[in-house]
């Protein structure tokens, strides 16, 4: 049996990477591609006659600017005649495809990027067009994106995108902090976002959805919470979270300063606000909608992710998951035109990789998408895959409902859904549904990419010290079992020592509690494990100079013995896991701050 726990705790050190891009990275699949062009043509067509329905979607990989966080396939400075051969190189490889499709029913279409808006008006037309000679399902709703700046200096653009018959409009905003804007290599601020809204109501959109990102290193939550609240007060019908995954971006290099715990404690902001304002997302769920009994997201991703339908993806780069391949078109790796356009007049599918996957490799890439929406429905993974979800993932099921991370809910039995608690675990639940190849890849990668060291170096170089009390009074805490052989661990989820073991504990709030009430509500806020005040005993005084890289930072250790049989530790706060360990298999590189040296101090007590 596989030990879920070095799964689900591995999956939590490497949170940049294990989430709902799957595979963990270009590379994973490689064992299942084919190369010759007939092989690839015939798998993609057999692939595509075996569905009863598809999603589409048309990539337009211009922009203005490219944006540092931007992991997709965008030119950095297109050619202005650039959007005219690729818009006509873009029909036919739509064409390529129609023959294949027929009349296979399409529930969903979006034209994304990059900036859809940044082309002509007759380019938009003519791709539209051609979408539209597809089997296109009664009352579906197509979807485009544009950008504030595009919506401000061209609002007859956003008018004539309505009138092509596009209803949803999805605009980013990301950030009202200018100065991370400037960092981020984007044009915006509230004038230009005040008028973008403006704009996209006057042209009769009554579908718009507005994108915010959060999880940068140079973001603070109040900085976020700002944007968050400046973003209701513009009234949209969807308002959508992205956490900046780094892989792949101008930004990589900081991701090891973003620790799990910001990035969790930035969704709540945005969760707390969001629902108090009326917008309605179930545990996990990225978008938020003020629509009652929709979902908030385009038709085209609603039935990709809930359904797990298939899609094909069109244009540079695009990625397509049809029945058993996933492939990715030329210009993934390089973003260059002339490849892809050279496939095109050989009359060759323009495709870069194409992996005809084995069944465990799809339903993994299946599932870690369903996690967009928070929830895995049984009785579409039934459609999809022919068993059923219980039989094929019984001991996982079993793993994260013992755990609290999952459950079946009696409102909707259909669904097996997230808690609360497992928002916070998410990059851990999704890894238990990898192919175990996948599960091994992310063991060795982590060996590769994870440098503690480098992480704690990049959050302190942008850590503010002089924000906080010097000196500042945390407490931590030892609980240790009656024999003495265990004690109580965290590990964190927070620089400066992320994914190390530690102590609970954490800082000491001196306008509403004692320090012993400091250590009490840390130790049910880490593991929750609730201790009577008068079981924890006070130790000592932690002081030495530079035992916390942060600053002057001192701590009052309390001790309690226990029956760690009776006591099921439960992370959370900034811890990534809690749980009882042999003191006698512990190092003292294991730890975190001076916590080796405390452990020992209490045991010889």
């Amino acid at each position: 049996m596989k030990n879920f726990d070095d799964i689900f705790e591995t999956a939590l050190k490497f949170h940049h990477y294990a989430n709902t891009a799957y595979p963990l990275t270009p590379f994973s699949l490689r064992q299942y591609e084919l190369h010759d062009n007939k092989a690839i043509y015939d798998c993609v067509s057999a692939n595509i006659k075996q569905q009863k329905k598809l999603n589409l979607y048309v990539h337009v990989p211009f922009c203005e600017t490219r944006c540092r966080f931007c992991e997709y396939v965008v030119l950095d400075k297109p050619n202005p005649e650039d959007q005219d051969i690729y818009t006509q190189h873009l029909l036919k490889e739509i064409e390529m495809y129609r023959k294949m499709i027929g009349d296979i029913p399409i529930v969903g279409y979006d034209m994304g990027g990059g900036t859809p808006a940044y082309l002509s008006n007759e380019n938009l037309k003519l791709i539209t067009d051609s979408i539209k000679k597809f089997n296109l399902a009664p009352n579906m709703v197509m979807s485009i994106e544009t950008t504030p700046v595009i919506a401000v200096k061209n609002p007859q653009k956003i008018e004539y995108i309505k009138s092509l018959g596009y209803k949803r409009i999805s605009m980013g905003f990301q950030t009202v902090n200018s100065c991370l804007l400037e960092r981020l290599n984007r044009e915006g601020g509230q004038h230009i976002y005040d008028k973008a809204v403006e704009n996209i109501r006057k042209a009769g959109f009554k579908n718009l959805n507005i994108d915010l990102m959060y999880g940068f290193l140079n973001q603070s939550n109040d900085d976020f919470r700002n944007t968050v609240r400046y973003t209701i007060s513009k009234n949209p019908e969807y308002i959508t979270l992205y956490r900046n995954r780094y892989k792949g971006t101008k930004l990589e290099a900081e991701a090891g300063g973003v620790s799990l715990y910001k990035a969790n404690v930035q969704y709540n902001i945005a969760y707390q606000e969001l629902k108090k304002a009326g917008y309605i997302a179930n545990n996990g769920k990225n978008t938020f909608s003020k629509v009652p009994g929709d979902y908030g997201t385009s038709d085209y991703l609603t039935t990709r992710v809930v359904d797990a339908t298939s899609y094909v993806g069109f244009g540079l780069g695009a990625q397509s998951f049809v029945g058993n391949y996933l492939a990715y078109n030329l210009g993934c790796d390089n973003h260059k035109l002339n490849k892809y356009f050279d496939a095109i007049d050989n009359n060759i599918l323009p495709i870069n990789d194409i992996a005809d996957m084995p069944i465990e490799e799809v339903r993994a890439k299946a599932l870690s998408v369903m996690f967009y929406f928070g929830f895995i429905s049984q009785k579409s993974y039934k459609n999809r895959f022919g068993n059923d979800f219980k039989d094929d993932f019984k001991d996982e099921i079993k793993y994260l409902q013992e755990n609290g991370l999952m459950d079946f809910t009696n409102d909707d039995p259909d669904k097996f859904m997230i808690t609360n608690y497992g928002v916070e675990h998410l990059p851990g639940i999704i890894s238990l549904f990898y192919s175990q190849r996948s599960q091994n890849e992310m063991f060795e990668l982590i060996k590769k990419k994870y440098d503690e060291t480098s992480y704690d170096e990049i959050f302190l170089k942008n850590y503010n010290r002089k924000e906080f009390d010097a000196p500042s009074v945390a407490t931590d805490i030892v609980l240790i079992s009656k024999d003495k052989k265990k004690v109580l661990l965290i590990t964190r989820s927070e620089n400066p020592f992320v994914n190390k073991l530690a102590l609970p504990g954490g800082f000491y709030r001196p306008d509403d509690e004692s320090i012993k009430s400091c250590a009490i509500r840390e130790l049910n806020e880490e593991t929750s494990t609730a201790i009577a005040s008068e079981q924890l005993k006070f130790i000592k005084v932690c002081d030495k100079p530079n035992r916390d890289p942060r600053g002057w930072i001192i701590s009052m250790v309390y001790s309690a013995m226990v029956d760690d049989a009776t006591i099921k530790p439960k992370a959370g706060d900034d811890a990534v896991y809690a749980r009882w360990y042999n003191i006698s298999d512990l190092t003292k590189e294991q730890l975190a701050f001076d916590h080796w040296d405390t452990i020992q101090e209490v045991i010889s007590l």
